[in-house]
């Protein structure tokens, strides 16, 4: 049976609910990405959304560690940043998109801050992804200090004015300590909730995956059974183009990539 993917989108104070289409499935085994109901705020993203109506180059920098970098990915097109860039070229068609991808795997949220204010010094960009939480759930830091990473970061890209959103860390069955690492992934939506930050829910949406198919499941990881293969990274950035979609134009679908 396909899996039903159930990304939801976090965005506050005013939230509407809507489902867009993600087009033709991707598919890996028995793996399938499906519609997505998206939970979203058209206020949010307000300058992205103007610079979309008016076709403007888009500069989007996706920062964050493995998942960001994507490893377990065939290749470098197979990433979540690169299939969200031709995801959005398809359905901003009037926009020059560019995604940087600033993805360093293993690193932790102290670390990515080093580098994430560095890049908005050195450039001016249009929306920050930031994935942030996984590392330093399973490294076992410091919940507190992680809080205040969070927030410290919210705060460096709400004073260089660029709109941001952040993905929150993924779910895995071989986690050892389930219960501490939720509590990392409930800090990322606590913190970003009190500074009105969207967040692409990823934890919740895989553990869906997980619960509807666990076998299916495991095509949506790497070999190594925690990072993300190429079918679960293009899922991800299906449901991250519509999320996005959604949020800056009148609900216009995502069009698959012709392969």
């Amino acid at each position: 049976m396909p899996m039903r993917a159930a990304m939801r989108f976090l965005a506050w104070p005013a939230t509407v609910v809507v489902a867009l289409s993600v087009g033709t499935a991707a598919q890996a085994a028995s793996f399938s990405c499906r519609e997505t109901p998206i939970v979203q705020s058209h206020a949010v993203l307000a300058p992205l959304a103007e610079k979309v109506a008016q076709g403007r180059p888009l500069a989007i920098l996706a920062i964050g560690s493995s998942s960001t970098e994507g490893i377990g990915a065939s290749a470098k097109d197979k990433t979540y940043p690169a299939r969200l860039q031709a995801l959005l070229a398809k359905a901003w068609p009037k926009s020059r998109i560019e995604i940087v991808n600033a993805g360093i795997g293993g690193e932790t949220a102290p670390q990515t801050l080093v580098r994430l204010e560095t890049a908005l010094i050195e450039r001016r960009f249009d929306l920050v992804i930031w994935q942030v939480g996984t590392n330093d759930a399973v490294k076992g830091g410091d919940l507190d200090t992680f809080r205040d990473m969070v927030g410290e970061g919210i705060r460096l890209v709400k004073k260089a004015k660029t709109p941001l959103a952040i993905l929150d860390p993924q779910f895995f069955p071989s986690m050892r300590n389930p219960a501490n690492y939720e509590r990392f992934v409930t800090a990322v939506t606590d913190v970003a909730q009190r500074a009105n930050v969207p967040v692409f829910t990823r934890y919740e949406t895989m553990r869906e995956w997980y619960a509807n198919d666990a076998d299916a499941f495991k095509a949506a990881l790497w070999t190594d059974g925690f990072h993300m293969s190429d079918a679960g990274y293009d899922c991800l950035a299906r449901d991250m183009a519509n999320a996005l979609v959604g949020m800056t134009t009148q609900a216009r679908p995502v069009v698959a990539e012709s392969r």
